[in-house]
């Protein structure tokens, strides 16, 4: 219970020891913590809510300064019907701006970003594009005008990477709203909101896919492959075996594969869909992890000490061959060849490329991960690389 007493005076305030709460007036009290710290707050009610602020501590705040900072606090409750804590959040959320919060997404979700290229990326395309234009603006502030002038110049010209950005501009207006900077719809939403003002992305850019062979020119590719030497060369053999993302492949460790069970376990953090994924190697990608020597931790090293080959070895090896195509194709190789050239079910052949099922309700009841089906399917895709 708060202690009552008739005004402090400045020797009180200076000289109480005992912890507790010390009634001055006009909703003012002295915090005294068991420490001996002092600090100065202020209660108030206002439509039937009891709340307290604190108001500085002491002695930066003297007696005097804090009856006269309390005072002013009353008449806003009692006259102008004002909340004062509400009202130090609005002003708080107005000194907010877009790059600070921003920024302080990026920091606090790249732990759990599989990629590390992607918190990279991230604060490239929004210092390049986004904190030039609305950087120094409060969230508050951001309407769907500010939003075009980031957009609009590249939408045309730069559309994969306006996109992009459209994007993250939507995620950072909806944490800055998550977190009461700002309140209202997101200015930087797409549907029933900037596609009213800008042409369709497939307009102006038509989508491009992964350039990709056919899956009847992967064998002769392999075949020209196996002459290669090189970590490149290996890991593209095993991302061919695999059907592995680029990113997977580059990461894998030799903690994650378990030759004598024959999986290669990917970690939460390295995939895509952020559930771990069980990899069933056939005997082809088993006899080439047992042929790679073991240097260090990652089954495809670089140069540098602890460090694996880097995203562009594999896409180089690619060059040196001569095709146009990508790594990320043979995805799209292995998928086609999978629904024309094999009788496993849909659901088999999207678990093996680690897709996530779209549809919640069908996710809720689908929970197996089709290993050993998987491993079938595996098996006859490396017998026909192969071949």
């Amino acid at each position: 219970m708060p202690k009552f007493a008739k005004g402090l005076s400045a020797k009180q305030v200076q000289t109480i020891r005992e912890s507790g709460m010390y009634a001055d007036g006009n909703g003012l009290y002295l915090n005294v913590k068991p420490t001996g710290a002092r600090s100065w707050i202020f209660r108030y009610t206002i439509n039937g809510r009891r709340r307290e602020m604190g108001i500085g501590p002491y002695p930066l705040l003297s007696l005097a300064e804090a009856r006269e900072k309390a005072f002013e606090l009353k008449k806003d409750v009692t006259l102008r019907k004002i909340d004062p804590l509400d009202d130090r959040r609005t002003a708080t959320a107005a000194s907010v701006t877009f790059e600070k919060c921003a920024i302080d997404y990026i920091t606090a979700m790249s732990p759990q970003w599989s990629n590390p290229k992607h918190a990279a990326q991230w604060a490239s395309t929004l210092s390049k594009y986004a904190f030039p234009v609305i950087g120094s603006m409060a969230t508050s502030e951001i309407d769907t005008a500010a939003v075009l002038r980031v957009i609009e110049p590249l939408w045309r010209d730069k559309t994969e990477t306006a996109s992009r950005l459209r994007g993250r501009l939507e995620t950072i207006l909806d944490v800055a709203k998550v977190k009461g900077y700002r309140t209202g719809d997101n200015p930087a939403r797409w549907g029933g909101n900037l596609e009213l003002l800008l042409p369709a992305r497939g307009v102006v850019a038509p989508v491009e896919h992964h350039a990709a062979l056919t899956y009847a020119d992967v064998p002769a590719f392999w075949q020209q492959l196996k002459d290669q030497n090189g970590t490149g060369a290996r890991a593209l053999e095993f991302l061919i075996l695999t059907a592995a993302r680029s990113g997977e492949v580059i990461g894998a460790r030799w903690d994650e594969i378990d030759l004598e069970a024959g999986t290669w376990t990917i970690p939460t953090e390295r995939m895509k869909a952020r559930v771990e994924h069980v990899v069933p190697l056939s005997p082809a990608a088993i006899s080439l992890l047992q042929s790679l020597p073991r240097i260090g931790e990652f089954c495809f090293p670089g140069r540098g000490r602890g460090s694996s080959i880097s995203n562009m070895t594999m896409t180089q090896q690619i060059r040196r061959m001569g095709f146009e195509v990508t790594a990320h194709g043979f995805r799209s190789s292995f998928r086609t060849w999978a629904a024309e050239k094999t009788d496993f079910p849909h659901e088999v052949c999207e678990a093996a490329l680690a897709h996530t099922v779209a549809d919640k309700v069908v996710a809720a009841y689908q929970r197996g991960t089709f290993f050993e089906k998987r491993r079938a399917l595996m098996e006859q895709w490396a017998g026909y690389v192969a071949a």
